[in-house]
């Protein structure tokens, strides 16, 4: 029987290696992530073979990440499905991607029900386009970071530890002043942004913050999640100022090309079914959206 254990920081290092090994793009399977959302969905862990077994709560039940890393995967699925027999528990596995549903139907074939989870695809942009603003369709973009540029003394510098007190100031009147128009899920972004920057040095995060006047007016971090991928975890930016959340997008994406030649996609994570929020990243124009389902395992 598979043994699951709550995530550290020191399981970090064998974790990097599975993901590195899957090399996808979803913004599911990085050790930061898993490790700055634990507080939301109780992540617990478990290390099979070249594989990562995840086991956390969604929407209160209990249920099973696909299982990512290489080497056989029926070994893995088979390890879950004997746990959650054991534990009596329905067998689902949430974050699968197209890949893994291919996967799994070459595995179990019609032995899993897939139900696409809309509000949990990821964003992916091309890096490029990102860095430019170029083109009819992100002139608007291009055209509020012009008046930003004209009408503030800025700078982009990276995100370092003598930073964080003054960005951990502006979340906190951020989310004061934009609480009525939040999700309740907000509480726990600001967990995990305040998780992410208590160990940020050590997740191996990467970051920018914007500055307007001296004044921190906004910032964003994140993390490589496979080799040509970044993913953004967290971007705030003062609304009350013209053109400052796409100045931070436009800023992180030139620096993260620079230090990363190999960056191809920018993955801006999910809308989590939040209207505001799609038409907020459709507006940045997606290459592509990353696909998720939930298998359900057929009894019978």
């Amino acid at each position: 029987m598979i043994a699951f254990k709550t995530l550290t920081l020191c399981d970090k290092a064998w974790v990097d290696r599975i993901v590195l090994a899957e090399n996808s793009p979803s913004a599911d399977y990085n050790f930061g992530n898993i490790y700055i959302w634990d507080k939301r969905y109780r992540q617990l862990i478990c290390q099979f073979q070249d594989r990562l077994l995840v086991k956390l709560r969604y929407e209160g039940k209990p249920t099973f990440v696909f299982p990512i890393g290489s080497g056989p995967l029926v070994p893995a699925v088979e390890a879950l499905r004997e746990f959650a027999a054991w534990k009596g528990t329905p067998f689902t596995l949430r974050g699968v991607t197209e890949r893994h549903r291919e996967q799994l139907e070459a595995a179990y074939p019609g032995r899993f029900d897939y139900a696409e989870d809309t509000d949990c695809a990821d964003y992916l942009y091309l890096a490029e386009k990102l860095s430019t603003y170029a083109g009819k369709s992100l002139h608007g973009k291009k055209n509020h970071c012009n008046r930003f540029e004209a009408e503030n003394d800025w700078s982009f510098v990276p995100l370092t530890r003598e930073y964080i007190p003054g960005c951990l100031d502006m979340l906190d009147m951020w989310t004061e002043e934009n609480l009525d128009r939040l999700d309740k899920s907000v509480h726990y972004e600001h967990d995990a942004i305040i998780r992410a920057f208590a160990a940020y040095e050590k997740l191996g995060l990467e970051g920018g913050v914007l500055l307007a006047g001296g004044k921190i007016v906004g910032f964003s971090l994140g993390e490589m999640t496979s080799r040509d991928t970044f993913d953004v975890h967290f971007e705030k930016a003062d609304i009350h100022l013209n053109g400052a959340y796409p100045m931070v997008c436009r800023e992180l994406t030139r620096m993260l090309m620079a230090r990363h030649p190999e960056l191809v996609y920018m993955n801006r994570e999910d809308d989590m079914g939040l209207e505001p929020l799609r038409q907020s990243k459709l507006s940045y124009k997606p290459e592509l959206l990353l696909k998720k389902y939930t298998a359900r395992w057929r009894d019978g």
